[in-house]
């Protein structure tokens, strides 16, 4: 049997080793490309029916030229101090339940628009789940074992039909405050169950305190932040007061090594549109649609083109387009209103 001289074998040992060290590199830059190559997420909130997602309901949300929606399955607790989580149930809307889950993300899938995943806490009288906070040892443990079981069988269907991002909840500060352990725990089990993208969308002045980003993949916040205070904004006004709220979000970006999404965003058409643009009391009954195209605008403006910045979700946009907004609508949605002109020029310009 032949052999190598020493010399020329550990050539060919080095040659083999630069090309594996190109093939990974050549991987890992693939890879990289791939993710800058993917456009922003403009996507829409979708909120759930009562009926069935059907084509003519997906044609209004194609028009806009939205790739990602937000699908939002709800538990409800009866009390902030209510440990109690009611969910899947058949008194609940189609849209909330698992079955209504699979059949939007099937009829998503088919157009070739992603999902995110985004199961949600409604606390009787549409208290803030920000405040949800147990008053006994034994209430918080039954609280987590509630809301393990609501988060983890929706990750399951996430997992089941190949969801491209979950959500593992929407502004629970509170509760994140008093059980950070549970809560690391909690995204352990649902890495073993799902394998996609994980984010969690904490409200505007909550997303710096959160302190298991490092275990996520994108930064999630419900961008509710104030960025003028005149009647009637001009773009240049919101654009202005978008600059400290920039700053902050790509130090806070820079600081985790994460991106970040608007899990929410999004005005009413109202006075004051971007003075506290949270506020969804039905008691605020002016019209203004001028306010609300202005701050729409300057959030795409400013926001969309930064390199921290994935995307986001529009704060909302229900089923049956035919039938709802309008120009005597006051609400956060967009449709049908000049707003969603503005929706449609950037979701199209915005890559």
């Amino acid at each position: 049997m032949m052999t190598l001289p020493r010399f020329a074998f550990s050539i060919c040992i080095l040659f083999l080793f630069l090309g594996c060290v190109q093939k990974n590199t050549s991987s890992k830059e693939e890879s990289i490309s791939s993710e800058a190559a993917f456009p922003k997420i403009n996507g829409l909130s979708f909120v759930a029916s009562r009926d069935t997602l059907r084509q003519a309901n997906i044609k209004p949300i194609l028009d806009v030229h939205t790739n990602y929606v937000s699908v939002m399955p709800f538990g409800f607790i009866k009390s902030p101090d209510h440990p109690k989580i009611i969910y899947n149930q058949e008194r609940q809307w189609y849209g909330e339940t698992k079955h209504g889950v699979k059949q939007y993300v099937e009829m998503f899938h088919k157009n070739k628009i992603h999902v995110m995943l985004k199961p949600q806490i409604w606390v009787g009288h549409g208290q803030f789940t920000g405040l949800l906070e147990m008053n006994s040892e034994e209430n918080w443990k039954a609280l987590e074992t509630s809301y393990s079981s609501f988060i983890l069988e929706f990750a399951q269907v996430a997992e089941e039909n190949q969801i491209e991002l979950f959500c593992i909840g929407t502004e629970l500060e509170k509760f994140i405050e008093n059980r950070p352990g549970y809560w690391h725990k909690l995204i352990a089990e649902i890495k073993s169950v799902y394998k996609g993208k994980l984010t969690y969308a904490a409200n505007w002045d909550e997303y710096k305190r959160v302190p298991f980003w490092d275990a996520l993949d994108y930064i999630g916040v419900d961008a509710y932040f104030p960025v003028a205070t005149n009647k009637t904004p001009t773009v240049d006004e919101a654009k202005a007061g978008w600059q400290q709220w920039k700053d902050e979000l790509k130090s806070v970006s820079e600081k985790e090594n994460k991106k970040i999404i608007f899990t929410e965003y999004g005005y009413r058409n109202i006075d004051f549109a971007g003075k506290e643009p949270w506020v969804s009391d039905r008691e605020l009954n002016s019209l203004n649609h001028e306010a609300q195209t202005n701050t729409l605008q300057a959030l795409y403006e400013e926001v969309w083109k930064e390199d921290w910045f994935s995307g986001g979700f529009l704060w909302k946009w229900f089923m049956e387009h035919d039938r709802v907004g309008g120009n005597a609508n006051n609400q956060f949605t967009p449709q049908n209103k000049p707003a969603e002109n503005i929706v449609k020029k950037y979701y199209k310009e915005i890559k």
